[in-house]
């Protein structure tokens, strides 16, 4: 290989990773503070351009690692880590690079959906049609980002050495990669249902279908991250956060199930409505407990209300139990209940991550051959 080609991209390479280190500087403080427009540059949000940035720096990065390179293991990168008991994690691998950068990509992607579902039309002057049209936005943002974890996983772990991926921090492990990518999904399914609730079209079917859907994606995601022991820290709320979502989703799941299963005007269908309804309130309850725990944990987070699809099944579900049902809310045996539930539907998941392909090499590698 040419050494003054060699040495030129490698400097373009520092180069560009230092300018996008600015550009993530950039990105945290409009991400926090909804009441800010998103601010814009040559056209694009400071998401979309960093993203950009980051597709742009893979170009160059995979010159490292084309037919033929031996600098696969020549050049040592360094990334601070979340989850690991280490704070940062060098190694001398161009695809554990990669492995980052399509990481950084996908939490970008959750960082933009955040921000967007966060915006209110009373503190932004936004008009409500907008603020749904930032949901459907934000399903599209959260496939985007199951996509570059998807293609982290089924295309650039698999290249790092088995020897060398047991050394990977654990943000980048197959478990964490996993767990994130049907997070990612699980909260897509979540605005689907939070857009079919406000639809006056939309079937007791179809919101059944999408909640026992989102059961097993957070289903995917709660044993995947529970592979690791964590005693604290971002790792233990990840885990936290799995299960309070996975209990929220069971909820709904079995307040549907129960709501449809009451149609049946049988008294067989009718007991295993009152069945449902009793696992949906006691799956409810366990998620705001385990909701608690998750603001406990160090770091400590605020207690959020309510908001979307399990703001609406909180107050149907009350309702539903006492006057329909006439269950007891004060019920303390919780697994009885639970044990006792009907079986749920089991639906073949709809929702796929977009298929992402890794970049082409950026032409200025063609000028070893000129």
């Amino acid at each position: 290989m040419n050494y003054h080609l060699l040495r030129a991209q490698l400097e373009h390479l520092a180069s560009m990773k230092a300018k996008i280190v600015v550009m993530v500087s950039q990105v945290a403080p409009y991400s926090i503070k909804q009441r800010r427009r998103i601010p814009t540059q040559h056209g694009g949000s400071v998401f979309s351009n960093l993203l950009q940035a980051l597709e742009d720096y893979l170009r160059v990065l995979l010159g490292l690692v084309k037919e033929g390179s031996e600098l696969i293991d020549k050049v040592e990168f360094v990334w601070v880590n979340q989850e690991d008991d280490l704070q940062e994690t060098a190694m001398p691998n161009v695809w554990y690079e990669v492995l980052s950068v399509l990481h950084l990509m996908a939490m970008l992607c959750l960082l933009e959906a955040n921000f967007l579902l966060l915006a209110r039309p009373s503190a932004t002057g936004l008009h409500s049609l907008i603020i749904q049209e930032y949901r459907r936005t934000s399903i599209d943002i959260l496939i985007k980002a199951a996509g570059y974890l998807d293609c982290a996983l089924q295309h650039v772990l698999p290249k790092i050495s088995p020897q060398m991926r047991r050394d990977l921090p654990i943000d980048l492990s197959e478990e964490v990669l996993g767990a994130l990518c049907a997070q990612a999904l699980a909260q897509g399914v979540d605005l689907q249902l939070w857009v079919a609730i406000d639809s006056p079209k939309a079937t007791l079917a179809v919101k059944r279908r999408l909640a026992c859907e989102m059961v097993k994606y957070w289903q995917q995601a709660y044993e995947n991250i529970m592979k690791f022991s964590f005693n604290d820290g971002w790792g233990a709320k990840h885990q936290l956060f799995a299960r309070w979502k996975l209990f929220e989703s069971k909820a709904a799941a079995y307040y549907y199930h129960g709501m449809i299963l009451e149609e049946g005007n049988t008294e067989k269908s009718h007991e295993m409505a009152v069945a449902a309804m009793q696992a949906a309130h006691q799956f409810f309850i366990k998620s705001k407990m385990e909701n608690e725990a998750f603001n406990k944990m160090h770091p400590f987070s605020r207690n959020p209300p309510l908001w979307g699809s399990m703001k609406y099944l909180s107050v149907k579900l009350s309702k539903e139990i006492s006057t329909k049902f006439h269950i007891n809310q004060d019920v303390s045996d919780h697994e009885r209940f639970i044990n006792n539930a009907p079986a749920l539907p089991d639906f073949a998941l709809a929702l796929k991550p977009d298929e992402y392909r890794l970049p082409i090499l950026d032409p200025s590698w063609n000028q070893e051959n000129e």
